[in-house]
């Protein structure tokens, strides 16, 4: 068979949740496009994409007479081309002919559907387990794991890769009920400039953060609706334990700022990718090198840091999700995500590391990035059990 045919249902509405200043060509990037022209420009190319899509829809039930060659037996093959629904988050943005050798190799076109955030993928997910609205999910991580595996969501596939993957994020899932795809840290990011033209130093751990040195300069999203925002309640009650929320309360008298979403807190308020006034943001251990590769020019360092001692390790995973009608051929794509050729896209497109071991990570990206020897972590059972509790006393005690 031909390219592979790799559909998006929507326009990401960024390169990937890590790329500060992406596109430094265009002053200000997204920042200072008026409101209207990004909205006309967004229509006129969904309303192309969509077209597009239409088209290449009808070309293939044309020739396939318009029957329904799918079946629930992943023992039963066909000569019939399938196509197969990849569930992702926004954020999910790689290469765009990443799938043309998949495709060539199995006859299997890759359809790729974004629709919020984790937590809103794993939402839906959950409510329609059993009867999925695609047949693989990606980007559900160790924060929500727990939520999708009780739904039933998925149905277990042990990869032919398994044994290069990554193997803390292989005994997050020992059952194969879901395969790692890659992993990354939520840490503080400070703009390195502001903090030197002040001689101040930077906060370098959690308990720092606190203190009133650092009063009104740190935004952070929302657990609530974000999920780096939730990694960062995380990391609070795996440093603090039960007095996690003393450390909230102090952060609310200092004047933490907290807003909807990560790229409202990096792209409005951070000071070192916006005209904000917050010079410390919760980001990624990964923002850094973003900063370096798509800056134009490019500079010789990284203008933001990462405190490595804040960083709370992110596992994120893709399954097959449970009442797939191409579940054999699903099977068939788990192997490619974690096939050397897909991971090695990732750290440039999704600036994430690989999972799979064997995959070169270029060395652009080792130059820039910090990957924390004892990240902050909690087991997915543990935040499975006690998320809805701790989100509720975080609504109590820092958004009242």
């Amino acid at each position: 068979m031909g390219a592979a045919m790799h559909l998006p249902d929507v326009v990401p509405s960024r390169m990937r949740r890590t790329l500060p200043r992406a596109r430094r060509t265009l002053p200000r990037a997204r920042r200072t496009l008026p409101r209207a022209r990004r909205t006309l420009i967004g229509l006129l190319v969904l309303v192309t994409l969509t077209a597009a899509g239409c088209a290449q829809d009808a070309s293939r039930s044309q020739d396939n007479g318009g029957a329904d060659t799918s079946t629930n037996d992943p023992t039963v093959t066909t000569d019939a081309p399938v196509t197969l629904t990849l569930l992702a988050h926004d954020s999910f943005t790689p290469s765009e002919t990443i799938f043309d050798a998949f495709t060539a190799d199995t006859g299997i076109v890759v359809r790729v559907v974004r629709g919020g955030d984790a937590g809103a993928i794993v939402t839906k997910a959950v409510v329609s387990a059993g009867n999925p609205e695609g047949d693989v999910l990606w980007g559900v991580d160790n924060t929500l794991l727990s939520r999708a595996v009780d739904a039933n969501v998925f149905t277990p596939y042990v990869t032919v890769h398994r044994d290069d993957l990554d193997a803390a994020g292989v005994a997050l899932a020992p059952d194969g009920v879901v395969t790692p795809v890659d992993s990354g840290d939520v840490c503080i990011n400070y703009d390195k400039q502001w903090f030197a033209e002040r001689r101040i130093n930077p906060p370098l751990t959690l308990q720092a953060l606190a203190s009133a040195n650092y009063r009104n300069l740190l935004v952070a999203p929302s657990p609530l609706t974000s999920s780096p925002g939730l990694a960062f309640m995380l990391a609070s009650i795996a440093e603090f334990g039960d007095e996690w929320t003393q450390w909230w309360t102090t952060l609310r008298d200092n004047g933490v700022l907290i807003v909807d979403s990560w790229s409202h807190a990096y792209y409005s308020h951070f000071t070192a990718a916006s005209d904000g006034e917050r010079p410390i943001v919760v980001s990624y251990a990964t923002s850094p090198p973003a900063e370096v590769i798509f800056a134009d020019p490019r500079p010789t360092e990284a203008p933001t840091a990462v405190a490595a001692l804040t960083c709370f390790r992110q596992y994120e995973f893709a399954g097959i999700l449970r009442g797939t009608k191409h579940e054999a051929a699903a099977q068939k794509l788990i192997d490619f995500l974690v096939s050397r050729q897909f991971q090695e896209d990732l750290p440039l497109t999704q600036f994430v590391w690989p999972s799979n071991r064997n995959a070169t990570v270029p060395q652009e990206f080792l130059d820039y990035s910090l990957r924390p020897e004892n990240p902050l972590i909690l087991d997915p059972t543990i935040i499975a059990a006690r998320r809805a509790e701790w989100l509720d006393t975080f609504s109590d005690v820092v958004l009242r």
